[in-house]
């Protein structure tokens, strides 16, 4: 596990929601969350009181779903469990594209934007890389791969505390796996955020070994363990 003390990698969504995603942000008192149609993602401090909490309560609405992320903050009882899946958030020590990340394939890389919507959706349903809504791909750059025009790889960025910039939503469509897209992905997007001045970094579920096996075949370290955690207001 590699040592990494920058304080805003464990807020990554507050971090962002106060930061470069300011302009995404709905706020109320001392709790932030992401518009509903670009992230399902909510914060209040790790060590929040009664008045936080009831602040993001109204904030989303009775029966409002409050996705915590990597948070550790543990909202009152009356909030009902969703989901709770284990994880683990890897970064990248080290700066320039990562080796074996450009096969060589007839593979087009493209941008992605609001044209390509009903595409991506599509893809994400068919392969679930995490929470993806329509407006996702306005947090940061998208981009994907096309076999013979149709869209069958993509990878974007989304959490953008200062300094970092987190890849996101790496996905595959099932008939074109084992070709190195993913890898492809990843390598373009890491080389971009360090052109930048900016540092990767990405979360994955502990049960995706697939992929932290690709990961840390680029590059990537563990830095902690996380627990992503979903509830349901009173």
């Amino acid at each position: 596990m590699v040592t990494c003390d920058d304080p805003v990698l464990d807020d990554p969504v507050g971090r962002s929601l106060h930061g470069r995603h300011a302009r995404f942000a709905r706020r109320l008192g001392r709790a932030t969350a992401y518009l509903p149609g670009v992230a399902t993602f909510c914060a209040v401090s790790a060590d929040a009181d009664a008045a936080a909490w009831a602040d993001l309560a109204r904030l989303l609405g009775p029966g409002g779903f409050a996705d915590m992320f990597s948070s550790p903050a543990t909202p009152p009882p009356d909030w009902e469990p969703v989901f709770s899946l284990e994880g683990r958030q890897m970064i990248r020590p080290g700066g320039g594209r990562p080796g074996h990340s450009r096969p060589g394939t007839d593979a087009e890389v493209v941008e992605l934007g609001a044209g390509s919507v009903p595409e991506m959706l599509d893809l994400v349903a068919r392969t679930e890389p995490g929470p993806f809504r329509p407006r996702t791909h306005e947090l940061g750059t998208y981009l994907g791969i096309r076999v013979n025009g149709t869209l069958v790889a993509m990878g974007g960025e989304r959490l953008r505390p200062s300094g970092w910039t987190e890849i996101s939503a790496v996905c595959t469509a099932p008939e074109a796996r084992g070709r190195g897209h993913a890898a492809r992905l990843v390598g373009e997007l890491v080389a971009r955020i360090a052109a930048r001045g900016e540092r990767p970094f990405l979360h994955v579920a502990e049960a995706n070994t697939g992929a932290i096996a690709l990961y840390e075949r680029l590059g990537f370290e563990t830095r902690r363990h996380v627990t992503f955690r979903g509830f349901r207001t009173p």
